[in-house]
């Protein structure tokens, strides 16, 4: 079975390095906006930078990540931070939070408003005191008033009896022609909700729960219709993620798989009307890497 796993990721891997380059050869105007999937292993990591230059951090990956998402952001040259996103308290999205407080000016926090007993969330809101940060909790329908040239509308939020995957905040983003999903660690349950309640076409979707057998429903995927499967994962990782059905549904949706665990850093620029994705890495670099 390992060994089939293995095979089949090469086979990706092997069918990506078509899709490598850039999705579209059209010129880009001067307002773009530019959507990060940072490499931060197991966990999740997102840096949006809008059309009129705002910038929203996502999630921070887990703890020894931290310091890593900190030199991301300095080398977009990123010093101050209009929002960061926090879409539930596990420990693989809030983890390295703490540090990039630490080091980057925030200037509000938004929040899911689980509450989750460990010390990386206890640090969590330790540093929110400690900086003196303006936090939000969020709620579901809820628009981001961040830049008027994008629609940012919350998807999913926390309510009473869901665990931290059930509570994560979901949004949509949209830039003119362009939507980005970003699903967090929700479940087909909540999928299923939000199938009901929203409009889902999506050219960019950020799969949910980093490919795992709880989430990730082929209906779900028929709605979306997604261009490009964005999974955030480790190669190192012990909870088998993505799982091979969440990858057969990928395929059957003939989107195009793209995953921080193969390319490393990836950075999608849209102009509203097209898009094109530029990876850190090729899909053979990234394969055959050795991870630490």
């Amino acid at each position: 079975m390992q060994s089939f796993r293995c095979m089949k990721s090469l086979v990706i891997a092997l069918c990506l390095v078509i899709s490598f380059y850039p999705q579209s050869s059209h010129s880009m105007p001067l307002k773009n906006m530019k959507v990060h999937f940072i490499d931060v292993g197991q966990g999740d990591s997102i840096l949006i930078q809008t059309p009129n230059d705002k910038s929203i951090l996502i999630d921070g990956g887990p703890p020894k990540s931290g310091k890593k998402v900190v030199r991301y952001l300095k080398k977009q040259n990123i010093h101050s931070l209009n929002l960061v996103i926090a879409t539930h308290p596990d420990m693989d999205h809030i983890g390295g939070l703490p540090s990039v407080m630490k080091e980057i000016e925030v200037e509000k926090i938004m929040d899911s408003g689980k509450i989750h007993i460990t010390k990386a969330y206890a640090r969590y809101l330790s540093q929110i005191k400690k900086q003196h940060i303006p936090t939000k909790i969020a709620s579901e329908n809820e628009k981001i008033m961040i830049d008027p040239l994008i629609d940012i509308t919350i998807l999913n939020a926390y309510s009473k009896g869901k665990n931290n995957n059930e509570s994560s905040l979901a949004l949509k983003i949209t830039y003119d022609e362009i939507d980005f999903l970003l699903m967090g660690d929700i479940e087909k349950e909540q999928e299923k909700k939000i199938m009901d309640k929203y409009e889902l076409d999506a050219e960019i979707l950020k799969v949910a729960h980093h490919g795992s057998k709880t989430s990730s429903s082929y209906e779900f995927f028929k709605e979306v219709k997604p261009e490009i499967a964005m999974i955030t994962y480790s190669k190192n990782n012990h909870y088998g993620h993505p799982v091979d059905r969440v990858i057969d549904t990928i395929f059957k949706v003939n989107a195009q798989i793209y995953s921080t665990a193969v390319f490393g850093n990836v950075v999608v620029y849209t102009s509203g009307d097209d898009y094109f994705i530029m990876p850190e890495k090729s899909p053979l670099q990234g394969m055959y890497k050795k991870t630490s």
